[in-house]
């Protein structure tokens, strides 16, 4: 029997739990009481690693543990090597019983729209699938999808993405539009010129994020000043209250906006932005198998994505 096929045979998903946990806390007891199982039992089983593999696993120090250089090549094996499992017993229990299961995914905050209105026709169709939701910006959503902490995400701007960790599918084109309340003055007018709404308050995120930053460049770009009123704020709770008092204006996706105009009584302002054109897609690890879950969501979100994608084209 060739070494790696000894190694092979002999480590175990059990050992392999150990050993993440103890990579995770960096600390031998911390991983005992997280597991439930006493601390010689723990040592024993790095050990034991560690004698298999040949090589030290862990560097030991008064304030803890640090996995090594092989630590570290094995602790990217053991996430792998749990999520197939994982995978591979929701995808039995999925074929045993298609309506349970659990599903992990991501979305950033101005794509929760389409999400939500998946997660919603598929919990009324599967009551029993439970649904652990991460919204992020795309930085973080990608290390989430990386570390397989979440199986898919929905977010703008594909292009940024690594192609050779990432497969990106295009869902459409979602451009941002300004808002306001239905009932704001401005609402009734056919068409808005950008130089009008420098005088008008804005519930904007902070220029350090794209959204914030384009609709800035957009007066720039014209030869105009900056709003005088302007709210910076990631949080669009605060955004949608104060475009809700019918003072201030914001910006929304265009989808988005299609699926809460009525329930927060919005409406889309007749201007002009160039610089809002931005992308949504499905975004999935390369090469990884999905679950049958995910697939459904899939295909789930694509038809949520089709009459948007319509209602684009009539435009």
């Amino acid at each position: 029997m060739q070494w790696k096929d000894r190694i092979h045979r002999q480590l175990n998903p059990r050992d392999l739990r150990v050993f993440l946990a103890v990579a995770e806390h960096g600390n031998i007891s911390k991983a005992a009481d997280s597991l439930a199982i006493s601390r010689p039992v723990i040592s024993r089983t790095i050990a034991d690693l560690e004698r298999t593999l040949g090589v030290p696993l862990f560097d030991r120090s008064q304030q803890g543990v640090e996995p090594t250089l092989y630590g570290r090549a094995l602790r990217k094996l053991a996430i792998t090597v749990s999520d197939d499992m994982r995978q591979g017993m929701q995808e039995i229990e999925f074929l045993a019983d298609p309506t349970t299961g659990e599903l992990r995914l991501g979305c950033s905050d101005w794509s929760a729209g389409p999400v939500g209105v998946a997660v919603d026709q598929m919990s009324r169709q599967y009551p029993r699938i439970t649904f652990d939701v991460v919204s992020a910006d795309i930085a973080t959503l990608q290390r989430e999808l990386k570390g397989r902490n979440i199986e898919i995400f929905v977010a703008a701007q594909p292009d940024s993405l690594p192609k050779e960790d990432f497969d990106a599918e295009v869902l459409y084109d979602d451009p941002l539009v300004v808002v306001a309340n239905a009932q704001h003055p401005l609402v009734r007018r056919r068409k808005v010129a950008l130089a009008e709404l420098v005088n008008v308050a804005w519930a904007l995120p902070p220029v350090s994020s794209e959204s914030g930053s384009n609709v800035r460049k957009a007066f720039q770009g014209s030869g105009l000043a900056l709003p005088t009123t302007i709210v910076n704020t990631y949080s669009h709770v605060i955004q949608h209250h104060l475009v809700a008092t019918g003072r201030f204006v914001s910006i929304l996706p265009r989808s988005m906006l299609h699926l809460m105009a009525k329930s927060h009584s919005f409406a889309a302002l007749p201007v002009h932005l160039p610089t809002m054109r931005r992308t949504l897609a499905i975004v999935v690890l390369k090469k990884r198998t999905l679950s049958p879950i995910a697939q459904l969501f899939i295909k789930t979100v694509r038809a949520v994505a089709e009459p948007l994608m319509k209602a684009k084209r009539a435009r």
